[in-house]
């Protein structure tokens, strides 16, 4: 009965350890998207930007599709 609660109690610290990890992974992911999405936003905002300037026009990324 002692060896099965050793290997319970094994097996519980191992699954510790594995969920801190993978919550470590998952934060510094979490960071990581949100530093991409906000670059993302600049540039689409700086291509909005440069397109109403270049044509004087509605930005392209504005505009309806042409089945609208």
């Amino acid at each position: 009965m002692t060896d099965r609660i050793e290997r319970l109690e094994e097996q519980m610290a191992f699954l510790v350890k594995t969920v801190d990890e993978l919550s470590d992974v998952v934060a510094r992911q979490e960071r990581e998207i949100a530093r991409l999405s906000r670059g993302l936003g600049m540039l689409m905002e700086r291509e909005a930007e440069r397109e109403f300037s270049d044509g004087g026009q509605i930005p392209l990324a504005d505009q309806k599709p042409p089945h609208y």
